[in-house]
């Protein structure tokens, strides 16, 4: 445990009443000091173990932000992408983008750095956007799911079903939705008191983490962050639950053995990712609040694994992926040898 120098900035003074046989005997008054920044204790305090975790973290980060910006690239740059289900990929992989910059940058800080510490308004901006590209991806997910659904048991109608205007609807609620969900649990968190205790045992802030450490009254806060989180995470999986139960029935009644293998491909991406991501948030959430490694091991699973392997199973899955890759680099090479004949 580092020794870390820290003087109260402000004094909030509690004032008890103490009785005795009906009478007031003494008017005491008791000194609690405000916080002003929490410390993240991190992975490890361990200088050697800090160091490899470094590295590794940061290995993982630039993988993250390289698989997910040549995804969006690729979609972007050809012309042959340009269809809803790689829409909703490109919105997902910028939320991957920003989902693993939210955390990462910070926990890599902390590993290097004695203090370990981070502002009270810093820790609730980041509780803040955890918790909205958590949500958003569960969105973007089911989305998701509800295309695979209409190209497989629908694909004649695929087309007018999956319109422009239903897929940006579609993307820009899912984010919409998400934000407001996590603007109105952190508008009702920014007046809670932080006394004495400032300790995490985590590498970034999270609600239930911060509720758990608050001397203020936090039922409202608790009651309102599990209501809307099992509302939205209810409707999303139902609605992945109920399009898969679809996608399933329409397969198996596919009578031929081809047939039923290319509509199962067009969906185990998107299944795989599913069954990371809920299961290890929900692995999570189910988890009380007690400084547990088990915390941080399904943190890391979902908002930092996740992005991470998400642009490797969308590529290495999917060969209309494989080939654009392949189309793009191509055209790049091309260029190059144009360039270099040029200046040659």
């Amino acid at each position: 445990m580092h020794s870390i120098s820290w003087e109260p900035k402000r004094e909030f003074y509690h004032f008890s009443f103490i009785h005795s046989k009906g009478k007031i005997l003494t008017l005491a008054m008791q000194n609690v000091s405000a916080l002003t920044d929490f410390i993240l204790l991190g992975l490890s305090a361990d200088a050697q173990i800090q160091m490899v975790l470094f590295v590794l973290f940061l290995v993982i980060f630039l993988l993250t932000l390289t698989g997910n910006f040549m995804m969006l690239s690729v979609i972007m740059a050809d012309a042959h992408l340009h269809s809803p289900m790689y829409f909703f990929l490109g919105h997902l992989s910028f939320l991957d983008l920003w989902y693993s910059s939210v955390s990462v940058p910070k926990m890599l800080e902390n590993l290097m750095s004695k203090t370990k510490t981070i502002s009270v308004e810093g820790c609730l901006a980041q509780a803040f956007f955890v918790f909205a590209n958590g949500a958003t991806e569960a969105c973007l997910l089911a989305v998701m799911a509800y295309d695979r659904y209409a190209a497989i048991c629908h694909p004649l109608l695929y087309g007018q079903i999956m319109s422009k205007q239903l897929c940006e609807g579609l993307a820009w609620g899912s984010w919409s939705l998400a934000f407001l969900n996590a603007l109105i649990n952190i508008l009702i968190a920014v007046n809670l008191d932080f006394c004495e205790y400032r300790t995490i045992h985590h590498y970034m802030c999270e609600l239930p983490i911060l509720f758990h450490l608050s001397c203020s009254n936090v039922q409202t806060n608790i009651i309102v962050m599990l209501c809307s989180s099992l509302i939205i995470a209810f409707v999303t999986f139902l609605l992945i639950l109920s399009s898969y139960g679809y996608i399933v029935s329409t397969i198996l009644s596919i009578s031929s053995t081809t047939g039923r293998s290319k509509a199962f491909s067009t969906c185990s991406s998107h299944l795989t990712v599913v069954l990371l991501y809920f299961g290890s948030a929900c692995l999570r959430y189910a988890i009380p609040v007690s400084g547990s490694p088990l915390e941080s091991i399904f943190s890391l699973q979902y908002s930092i694994i996740t992005p991470m392997l998400n642009p490797l199973i969308y590529s290495l899955k999917n060969k209309e992926v494989k080939t654009a890759i392949r189309r793009l680099f191509g055209k790049y090479c091309q260029h190059c040898k144009v360039v270099g004949h040029r200046h040659g």
